[in-house]
């Protein structure tokens, strides 16, 4: 962390706060809001999108454990998630009062991507990345093959390298609900949401997700094939989709890290740590 008050540490905080503005912005997106106190439930409106409660930006005061109660009987009531995300470096009394209500709460590393930090070796990787084109009458085949890759990559956590390849994801593959590829299209032809996926001799072994408020995008959502694991196809569709934000006008591109092991992943797609952002969700039963 830079000296307080010095012109780094200035810089920070302005980009700490672009990163809290473009999280709510991104939430926004085809979703309502209610409002518990110092707290914002978003409900999203949607197929195929879920969403959480998140610190209201325009509310100077901490969040209290009564609001925090208030919003998980509401998600309840509901049939939601009990899912809250904040970024702790502005919301830090968020992180005990979670914790002592019971939930479990993953501290993610919040990083930026900066190009002067790509290594030579991954600048002159050219792998075969491909963003989703709304207008293709393959986007709702493109876009289940995301979620197939997504689905197993996710259900098989961490960098490890598994058993889950190809034939497991053609096995997957399910189509999407017309309102679902509608809503993804829609995003897509505005740009606030933009889907790659990364193929070789084997179909998509990798995908990933960029969403963008402005100037400011966020990628999420990169997933690999188990078996696909350990080639770097996680750092080059998130390298790819970082150099086609910044080329489209995009000023701040971000992530967050499931652990430090994943930060090291996106370490060598130039990203660097600025933060925590902090994920909660009732213990695993």
């Amino acid at each position: 962390m830079p000296t307080t008050g010095s012109a780094a540490y200035r810089a920070h905080v302005d980009l700490i706060a672009r990163i809290e503005s473009a999280y709510d912005a991104i939430a926004r997106v085809d979703a309502r809001t209610e409002r518990h106190g110092a707290l914002l439930l978003f409900i999203a409106q949607e197929p195929g999108f879920t969403r959480y409660a998140r610190p209201d930006p325009t509310v100077r005061r901490p969040i209290t454990a009564d609001e925090i109660a208030a919003v998980r009987a509401r998600q309840r009531q509901l049939g939601l998630p009990e899912a809250f995300e904040w970024v702790h470096e502005v919301n830090p009394e968020l992180l005990a009062l979670a914790e002592a209500a019971g939930l479990n709460v993953v501290r993610a590393p919040l990083m930026v991507f900066d190009p002067q930090r790509v290594p030579p070796d991954e600048q002159r990787r050219q792998p075969a990345v491909r963003l989703l084109d709304p207008h293709s009458d393959e986007f709702a085949a493109d876009l289940a093959t995301c979620l197939a890759v997504a689905d197993l990559g996710f259900s098989n956590p961490g960098t490890a390298v598994g058993t889950a390849g190809p034939a497991e994801r053609d096995a997957a593959w399910r189509p999407i609900e017309p309102e679902q590829v509608r809503a993804e299209r829609r995003r897509a032809e505005t740009g606030t949401l933009v889907r790659a996926l990364l193929e070789t001799d084997a179909g998509a072994v990798a995908t990933a997700g960029l969403q963008r408020a402005g100037d400011v995008a966020e990628i999420a959502g990169v997933a690999t094939l188990p078996a696909a694991r350990r080639q770097g196809f996680g750092t080059a569709i998130t390298l790819a989709l970082a150099r086609s934000a910044v080329d489209s006008g995009v000023d701040v591109v971000f992530l967050s890290a499931a652990d430090p092991q994943v930060a090291r992943v996106y370490e060598r797609a130039g990203f660097v740590r600025v933060g925590t952002a902090c994920i909660a969700e009732p213990a695993a039963s």
